[in-house]
């Protein structure tokens, strides 16, 4: 009898549409659709998606209760062997559904659950010490390779065959050492390293160690009322028509914008190029997302001494630590040389 998969996709996946039906309400329904097509295709014979669960990711964010609730007992009820979720790339929302859907089916249930996504996504820090994640490309150009190493591991998972170590499998590293038998003595295995780390040649560690970075906090401000203050954003609130050509996602600059005489952000003179988040709401209205018009209050008030003349802005969504790092120390280097005590980063 044929395994019984069930698979959860979002509204983009799901064809209903992008950011403007990301409030697209849960739907289950029989049978793939989508990327289950190339699911059902690399699981092959003995495994069947019976059942599709989709759900638009704004609508999980704010009933994310509810969606769980329903899809366990849906999944309970239809006798499913395992929920596949995703694959979600390097898209936040959807990640932390697939993130949330399959941890809730695991542990309610004890059914497996796998999903897939970008190692940058934030679901993965939250996600993968719960769940076996599978790592893929940052977008669905990796779409292909991602189904292929889902149902590999999807299938060990359902047949109940012993997992190996992230390396072997492809999924992220959950934190956990596996004890294996191997073929040479430790100190063998460690003289080899050592030989190969003094020669400059790769190597690789048995027991790696993670490495977190210690941030300092900023000291305070001593006098607020006195202190010039700068508008940094990675929402991409930009001039319209973009000129700096700030890219939606993964973004490979950053630029600078004049506030000399702006008491605030007017609609069709701004928008915001971040494709991360449904954009109608800044483009209404830009001092949502970047709040030109509160800072000049509360500079006209002497809650500030005062707006820096000048704003920086780039985009977040997909844009890599060790880029977006990078973009953080160049923007840091302008505004102390432009004298700026403090700087607001809103939330995108």
């Amino acid at each position: 009898m044929a395994k019984r998969i069930a698979h959860y996709i979002n509204q983009f996946y799901g064809g209903i549409g992008g950011e403007e039906a990301a409030d697209t309400p849960l739907e289950i329904k029989d049978g793939f659709i989508g990327p289950g097509m190339a699911l059902q295709r690399e699981l092959g014979e003995g495994y069947e998606i019976v059942m599709t669960i989709v759900c638009g990711d704004n609508y999980y964010a704010e009933n994310s209760d509810c969606v769980t609730d329903t899809v366990c007992k849906a999944i309970g009820e239809k006798g499913i062997d395992l929920l596949v979720a995703g694959p979600a790339f390097n898209a936040g929302r959807y990640g932390l559904a697939c993130g949330g859907i399959c941890a809730a089916v695991a542990r309610r249930l004890g059914i497996p659950a796998v999903t897939a996504m970008y190692r940058e996504n934030p679901a993965v820090e939250m996600y993968r010490k719960d769940l076996f994640i599978v790592a893929t490309a940052a977008s669905a150009a990796g779409m292909r390779d991602a189904m292929r190493n889902v149902a590999r591991l999807a299938k060990k998972m359902a047949s109940g065959e012993a997992i190996l170590s992230a390396k072997e499998e492809g999924y992220v590293p959950r934190g956990r050492r596996l004890n294996q038998l191997a073929d040479r003595p430790a100190a063998v295995r460690a003289v080899e390293m050592l030989h190969k780390k003094l020669a400059g040649e790769p190597y690789t560690t048995e027991t790696p160690v993670e490495s977190y970075e210690s941030v300092a906090p900023a000291k305070p401000i001593k006098n607020l009322a006195q202190a010039t203050i700068a508008l940094v954003t990675e929402a991409g609130i930009v001039p319209f028509g973009n000129p700096d050509r700030i890219r939606h996602a993964n973004a490979t600059n950053w630029a600078s914008y004049s506030l000399k005489g702006i008491d605030g952000l007017e609609s069709g003179q701004y928008e915001a190029v971040h494709g991360g988040f449904d954009a109608s709401f800044a483009n209404e209205d830009p001092d949502r997302v970047l709040p030109v018009d509160a800072m000049r209050f509360f500079e006209t008030q002497g809650y500030i001494g005062k707006l820096h003349d000048t704003y920086y802005a780039t985009v977040g969504n997909g844009t890599p630590v060790e880029r977006s790092a990078e973009f953080g120390a160049q923007m840091a280097q302008e505004l102390l040389e432009s004298g700026v005590h403090g700087v607001l980063i809103p939330s995108s």
